[in-house]
């Protein structure tokens, strides 16, 4: 979560005289579609969403604007905007005609401004998104990790609970959680976490099972398998990959250096997993549910198709580096998603192989933009090996 603009909190052209030169454009494109214009008197859906800046926030956010929602998201403050995903999305909020997505300051480590947001905009629903979520570095800040994603879950759950109105709460659990449990796993399965993310994921599980069990809270727990796409953040592995494959396709990189290559994941594409979040909170009783693609390919298979994809030999290419290597390994994750398909309908559009050639023709196309700033000399093209 970053700094961005909002109405009610925080207004980032105040911040950044630049965006006052800025034309949002209208109407405001989202994922191919087009924003529809609000209806005067139209009672709109709101949503509260942590973690609206990172990946599947955007996602989510486009979804819910397409279905009519009024989006409000919870940013942390920082002195450089973090917003490119939702660049797109934006619109000055003295547009108000136009303006249904607004953004506020607040963090999870902070429960008063939890409790002031759920209080001022009352929203229909909330999703908790929001989390330090890179399994390695949550080795290296294991406090800040549980605090966040696990702490910061409870403090966001009793801001709801004491709301003036039923609200409907969706929290974003992980696969980690399953960690060294055999696959296949289903919501039946054993949690045995190897990382202090994935155990402060467990801990904001139980802690939304038993608000939904103490004080009657519509609360779900989405337990969502790897799911990627090309807004994923370049220092997780599969997008380590991709972008790499764009620069080496192109004569910028030689080499990538990576870690356990045997480690197999149940990966799918993000923008079809928020709208399983969001069924999640439309069925009549609450309930957790694993949302999977069912299959499972090594970080072998991920390098053979990416680079196989621009006709490179990823063996050239490359380095093992043991400081990649965690301290506790998860060998095999791989999702049973019967109840989310039976229950809910959903099932994944996207498939492995689309997955992986859509994420590398978005970083061939962010590479050749960067050859030109490299050919012009602006970068320096040694600065990777």
């Amino acid at each position: 979560m970053s700094s961005f603009g909002s109405n009610t909190g925080v207004d980032k052209k105040e911040e950044n005289g630049e965006r006052e030169a800025r034309q949002p454009p209208s109407p405001t494109q989202i994922g191919g579609g087009v924003v529809p214009r609000p209806v005067p008197g139209e009672q709109r859906k709101v949503a509260l969403v942590t973690g609206i800046t990172g990946q599947d926030g955007s996602y989510l956010t486009e979804f819910l604007l397409r279905k009519g929602y009024e989006v409000h998201g919870l940013i942390r403050r920082s002195s450089n905007f973090n917003t490119a995903r939702l660049d797109h999305l934006y619109v000055d909020p003295h547009n108000a005609a136009k303006a249904r997505m607004k953004l506020h300051y607040a963090d999870l480590s902070d429960a008063s401004s939890l409790r002031r947001w759920v209080d001022a905009l009352l929203p229909d629903e909330v999703y908790n998104l929001a989390a330090q979520s890179h399994v390695a570095v949550s080795f290296e800040i294991p406090d800040y990790t549980a605090d966040v994603v696990g702490t910061g879950a409870l403090r966001l759950l009793e801001a709801v609970r004491c709301a003036s109105k039923p609200i409907r709460y969706y929290q974003a659990g992980s696969s980690e959680m399953f960690g060294s449990t055999p696959p296949p796993q289903s919501e039946s399965s054993p949690f045995h976490p190897r990382s202090p993310y994935a155990a402060a994921k467990v801990a904001a599980h139980w802690y939304t099972v038993n608000y939904r069990e103490a004080y009657g809270l519509f609360a779900c727990n989405g337990i969502l398998f790897n799911h990627e796409s090309p807004r994923r953040g370049e220092n997780f592995v599969t997008r380590k990959i991709t972008r790499a494959v764009g620069r080496i396709r192109l004569g910028l990189q030689t080499k990538v250096y990576l870690g356990n290559l045997s480690a197999a994941r149940d990966w799918g594409f993000a923008g079809d997993y928020v709208e399983a979040m969001w069924m999640m909170l439309q069925q009549e009783e609450p309930g957790d549910y694993v949302v999977a693609t069912e299959e499972s390919h090594t970080v072998e298979e991920f390098l053979q198709a990416a680079f196989g994809y621009v006709g490179l030999d990823w063996k050239d290419h490359v380095v093992i580096d043991p400081k990649y290597f965690r301290p506790a390994e998860v060998d095999s994750l791989k999702g049973d998603s019967t109840k989310a398909r039976k229950a809910l309908g959903w099932k994944p559009k996207v498939g492995f192989q689309d997955l992986v050639k859509m994420m590398v023709d978005q970083d061939l196309e962010i590479a050749k933009r960067e050859k030109v700033l490299v050919d012009a000399g602006y970068i320096d093209a040694q600065q990777q090996p």
